[in-house]
């Protein structure tokens, strides 16, 4: 449910990120609502601590050492960012294009998780997997909102399209159709919690591109 955004926590609190068990309350049974609420997904980071007896940095570096890929986990208030450069989103995009594996190397060997991870995790909201969003879906539940409509996440994209769209408008949006990873880095470019009218509008700009 951390994952898939439906822990059931109660959204209408100070803050989305604090991960305070203060900031922590139940409101609807797990799995029965979807809303785009950072403090569970943060928190993920100390079921990895717990479960691998690793720091969630030490052991972010060992699984993608083989890649080449750098960055690091780094707290913002509450928040738990990862920050590296356009180059090595990339070969996070290139890892996920080849479903888990860099060259003959299996980095994510649980294939039936992978697959799950970019299907729909819930019925609530069919455009979000496990943390990445789906292109080509009837319709999305937008961050912020409690009813879903009958739209894509980017209509201008292609349908397989599925992104990781983190903090401020960074972007990297996988389309195995065109064998295509596109990486977007920079300002944030409005105060929502995921900018997803400007990430269509992005792709409106490539297709000018891709077209001629």
């Amino acid at each position: 449910h951390q994952l898939s955004m439906s822990t059931g926590l109660d959204y209408e609190v100070g803050s989305l990120d604090c991960t305070d068990s203060l900031c922590l309350k139940y409101k609807k049974r797990a799995g029965t609502q979807w809303y785009y609420h950072n403090a569970p997904y943060t928190l993920l980071s100390k079921v990895i601590e717990n479960a691998t007896g690793m720091d969630y940095n030490d052991y972010t570096a060992e699984k993608l050492a083989t890649t080449g890929m750098k960055g690091r986990w780094i707290q913002s208030d509450s928040s738990n960012l990862f920050w590296s450069t356009a180059r090595d989103a990339a070969r996070f995009g290139l890892l996920m294009m080849n479903e888990g594996r860099w060259d003959k190397t299996s980095i994510l060997k649980d294939s039936d998780y992978f697959g799950d991870m970019i299907e729909p995790s819930q019925s609530i909201n069919k455009s979000y997997g496990y943390l990445w969003w789906l292109n080509g879906k009837e319709s999305i539940l937008y961050p912020g909102f409690t009813n879903s409509v009958p739209t894509s996440l980017a209509p201008s994209a292609p349908e397989d399209l599925y992104a990781a769209m983190g903090k401020n408008g960074q972007f990297i949006d996988v389309v195995p159709s065109d064998d295509l990873v596109v990486i977007r880095m920079g300002e944030a470019p409005d105060n929502s919690l995921v900018p997803i009218v400007f990430h269509d509008e992005m792709w409106k700009k490539i297709n000018a591109i891709r077209k001629k």
